[in-house]
């Protein structure tokens, strides 16, 4: 199974939220929006700063990026 890394971007920083071993991308994919949505909740001030969640893999490329913002679940 994948390494997934999940970082807040805050204009040009990154910073680390932690990393998961998950099935496929389409789970981490999942699991930024999540994240993404919680953020929105617990930091509403990171959404006046255009911040985002962006997910990348064992070799540290960027695969996807969220922005901190209310997903609708459905």
């Amino acid at each position: 199974m994948p390494y997934f890394n999940f970082d807040l971007v805050i204009g040009e920083d990154f910073k680390n939220q932690g990393g998961m071993i998950l099935e496929d991308t389409e789970i981490a994919i999942d699991k930024a929006d999540s994240l993404a949505s919680e953020l929105c909740i617990v930091r509403p001030e990171l959404r006046s700063r255009r911040c985002a969640v962006r997910v990348t893999d064992a070799d540290s490329k960027e695969f996807y990026r969220t922005p901190v913002n209310l997903i609708p679940r459905g």
